[in-house]
């Protein structure tokens, strides 16, 4: 007997079709290849970041919504929510690379854009993703995976990136039926963007994960210390 069509699955590549995405960091690197790869998969972009001549020309490229600014100004990231014409179906922030400092280098200055960046964004954005991504959507996180690391000068990093990993799994509660998720990617010769991309999106669309943090490292060893 012939399966009904309304029982066929959509297929892969427009498993995204209508749903819109937004990439807070998506001008480039594994932002910019998630939005390309979403948009490849019938997805809606918008895309944030700092460099508004980059933001542009990416925004040509995907036929994408932009908006260029600083996401650690929490007061401009909140109009950027409240100006959002309708709710979102996932939302994806980048958060910046691992920062090695040696005790003896250590600057409270720099610390502090740390813990804006690392920890106090993501727990800014989380606030208005339980307002603004429908339910069953997905919010996500893409770190480094320096909690793990015993490499010499990560020590500040590390302790924040652990800090995420259970920031994620509470928020996962708190915000649900929104999942909430961490990619944690290697510090030593980790996949390329588009692999780590593809991940997002699988995350995206798996509805059956959430509160999980995901080493993704290629099957590298962390740096040697020193």
């Amino acid at each position: 007997m012939a399966a009904s069509i309304n029982s066929s699955p959509v297929p892969r590549e427009r498993d995204l079709l209508g749903q819109a995405i937004v990439v807070i960091g998506g001008s480039s690197g594994i932002g910019l290849e998630t939005a390309r790869l979403a948009r490849g998969r019938g997805a809606d972009i918008i895309l944030t970041a700092r460099d508004p001549d980059r933001l542009h020309r990416v925004g040509l490229e995907l036929g994408a919504s932009i908006a260029a600014f600083d996401a650690t100004d929490f007061g401009r990231l909140g109009r950027f929510f409240g100006a959002l014409p309708a709710p979102v179906d996932h939302l994806l922030l980048t958060v910046p690379g691992p920062c090695r400092a040696l005790p003896e280098e250590f600057d409270p200055d720099a610390a502090r854009r740390d813990l804006d960046a690392r920890l106090l964004l993501p727990l800014q954005v989380a606030r208005h993703a339980s307002g603004t991504v429908r339910p069953g959507g997905t919010l996500l996180f893409l770190g480094a995976a320096a909690r793990r690391s015993t490499a010499a000068g990560l020590a500040f990093t590390a302790a924040l990136t652990a800090a995420l990993t259970a920031m994620t799994k509470s928020l996962a509660l708190q915000i649900a039926p929104v999942r909430v998720n961490l990619i944690a990617a290697g510090l030593a010769g980790p996949p390329s963007p588009a692999r780590i991309a593809a991940l997002v999106v699988h995350l995206m669309t798996n509805t059956a994960i959430t509160g999980a943090t995901i080493d993704i490292d290629g099957g590298q060893p962390d740096p040697v210390p020193g």
